[in-house]
């Protein structure tokens, strides 16, 4: 199921499978990529574009999927290149021809674009939780240690002393 296949005759090497694929990173987003497809065939849909049973097996499917994904028993591929073939290959192997439709109105550089702002967008939240951990226990070392003297820097020479609380 490759999506640049079509004019090569031999198979592709093996290393250069792996070279290409990116699913060892993507993976991550397995739950942006989801949530995604969801929304997409959810407009689809109230759109018109396809029928409402089309959207309730893809709804289903990647639902599904999801599951499998948190439980553990989804087997990426690094044949499958990256996040979003994985589980587009799994959903249409799963309800046919419905999940081919996933793909329309859509591109893989739309799909890619979304998922990485909400994927940094999770992972900025992430972020910010820990830099406040790392804000209380620097406030927290420097009442412990209000008191111990160390010498300052400037231009990598030291200076003055001042207050290792200060430093932190």
């Amino acid at each position: 199921m490759k999506l640049w296949g079509g004019r090569f005759t031999k198979a592709t090497d093996k290393s250069v499978e792996e070279f290409n694929a990116s699913i060892q990173f993507d993976c991550r987003m397995y739950a942006e990529d989801i949530c995604g497809s969801i929304a997409h065939a959810t407009m689809l849909a109230q759109q018109g574009i396809i029928s409402q049973e089309d959207k309730d097996a893809i709804v289903k499917g990647l639902k599904a999927i999801f599951q499998q994904i948190e439980e553990g028993k989804f087997d990426f591929s690094v044949e499958l290149e990256d996040i979003h073939m994985n589980i587009e290959k799994r959903l249409t192997d799963a309800i046919g021809e419905a999940g081919k439709r996933l793909h329309t109105g859509r591109s893989r550089n739309d799909q890619v674009a979304l998922d990485t702002h909400m994927y940094v967008r999770r992972e900025i939240a992430a972020v910010a939780k820990l830099l406040v951990k790392l804000q209380e226990s620097l406030v927290k070392a420097a009442e412990k240690y209000s008191d111990v003297i160390m010498p300052g820097y400037t231009h990598l020479q030291r200076a003055q002393p001042i207050l290792f609380s200060h430093h932190l």
